[in-house]
This record gives C-alpha cells, structure tokens and sequence, in this order.
C-alpha cells in the first residue's frame, strides 16, 4: 500500500483508471488467503491512519480519498535461490481474482486489469509505503 498525490494504470498505453489523493493498493493473494482475508484486509486498509490531521501527523483514515487497486502476483515472488524468482507461492489465477474483485468492491477502489501487462505510475506521497497483512 502506498499514500499517493495520484495514481494511473495504463493497458497497452490505454488509461484505464486514474484517483487523486489517495491508496495505491498493490494487492498480491496467496493459496490460504479467502474471503475473510479479503474482508479483513479491505477493512484494515480503510482504517489505517495515514494522512496527516490539521497538525501533519499521520492520523486520519482514507476517508472520502480514492482507491486504485492493482494484482500483482509478483509480491509473492521468492528469489532467495538463483536469480529467477519462483512464484509458487501466488494463487492461482481462478481463485486470486475473486479475492481481488471482493477487496476492491469492498473498499469502492478503480482499479488496473486482472492477469493484464500493465503500466502502473504513481507520485507517492511522504513517501509512506506499507506492507499491509492479514491472517
């Protein structure tokens, strides 16, 4: 999760969504994961208190800001042997997606394109950058 100024997802140079101030939300699903961790996980990520209040201290939840949500298996890669990462950890497209489309309703987040080659730009802001886990 990244705290971002905006964010735009592109598929073959075609903007497919775009938020302002808001969450990047790079949302990586592994084979235990199901819909209570998407619940929880979409939960948590609107209650984090990451923006600043009137003083600047990061303590104000999402609020009325935009969402972007992006898949990336690619989180789970594991590349502690040899130099070609091993994805073995990512779910499977068939039960990933579902999990994906649940957090993104759940949270109202715009989103990029499930299983798509996509190009993600994004100004962080802060930079305040999350790893954001559930069980």
């Amino acid at each position: 999760m990244q705290r971002v100024a905006r964010a735009a997802v592109r598929v073959e140079s075609a903007e497919v969504a775009a938020i302002g101030p808001g969450l990047l939300v790079l949302l990586g699903v592994t084979h235990g994961d199901g819909e209570a961790q998407a619940d929880r996980l979409a939960d948590k990520l609107r209650a984090l208190r990451v923006f600043p209040d009137a003083e600047g201290r990061m303590n104000e939840p999402l609020g009325d800001r935009e969402v972007l949500c992006v898949s990336q298996f690619t989180l789970f890669g594991d590349a502690r042997k040899g130099n070609r990462p091993t994805y073995v950890a990512a779910a499977r497209p068939e039960h990933a997606e579902p999990l994906y489309e649940r957090v993104c309703e759940r949270l109202g987040a715009r989103r990029g394109v499930f299983g798509a080659l996509m190009e993600v730009e994004l100004v962080n802001d802060g930079p305040v950058t999350l790893l954001v886990e559930v069980e």
